[in-house]
């Protein structure tokens, strides 16, 4: 089962894939690290909550470095819009997947 993430309006924007993040397109845009976010490159964006990128006000954990771009994992199908969702705190997924 593909563990999609989605933007606070309800629409998906990625899928996680081992420890990577990738656009629906399919190209590699983040890591995880437990549920801290990070870019590629390594440095922090925002929480996992709820498949959403949330700026959680932990404050900024640092840059974990570049673990290398592990390629273009294909595009897993579009589930469809779950409806908006609202947690309390900004989406900040457009920092990931609008770079």
């Amino acid at each position: 089962m593909t563990n999609y993430i989605y933007s606070s309006s309800g629409k998906a924007i990625g899928y996680i894939q081992g420890k990577y993040i990738y656009a629906m397109s399919g190209r590699a845009v983040g890591q995880l690290n437990g549920s801290h976010v990070h870019k590629l490159t390594g440095q922090y964006v925002g929480e996992l909550h709820e498949q959403m990128v949330l700026d959680k006000h932990i404050g900024n954990i640092g840059n974990i470095g570049n673990l290398g771009n592990p390629g273009n994992a294909g595009n897993p199908g579009n589930p469809g819009n779950r409806g908006a969702r609202n947690y309390g705190y900004p989406d900040v997924s457009s920092r990931l997947f609008d770079d």
